[in-house]
Parts: C-alpha cells; sequence; structure tokens
C-alpha cells in the first residue's frame, strides 16, 4: 500500500496537519509508555509484577481516638 517515500511523505503531512507539532511528543511519549507497560505485563518484570506486602491486623497497633474539642 505504502511502497514509496512519497506515501509516507503524504502521511506524515497529513498526520502534522491533524495533531500540530506540539502534539504529536506527546501522543509519541503516551504510545512508549504504553507499549513499555504491556511488554512488562506480558513478561512479568518491572514494578507492577511485585505483589503488594500482606498486611496483618495484629502487626499494626490501633491508635486511640481522638476527642474532638
Amino acid at each position: 500500500m505504502f511502497d514509496s517515500p512519497i506515501h509516507w511523505m503524504v502521511v506524515a503531512v497529513v498526520i502534522l496537519v491533524l495533531f500540530g507539532g506540539r502534539k504529536i511528543p506527546e501522543l509519541m511519549r503516551g504510545l512508549g509508555e504504553g507499549v513499555r507497560g504491556f511488554r512488562e505485563g506480558m513478561t512479568g518484570s518491572g514494578p507492577s509484577a511485585t505483589p503488594p506486602p500482606a498486611q496483618s491486623s495484629a502487626a499494626t497497633p490501633e491508635k486511640p481516638a481522638e476527642e474532638k474539642k
């Protein structure tokens, strides 16, 4: 479908006109973060792969209720 560089240039110009020059870096950054998050989820590595520490009710002492004056 896009065999020549001219086709890619037309696509780039259309994207530039639709989104503007300032918005494109933000879109690419968001796309990169999404792909990175997807890969981390698939491999099981990264910050989301470690389970949160278990919380026990006996381990945390309760604070006395403060009286309002």
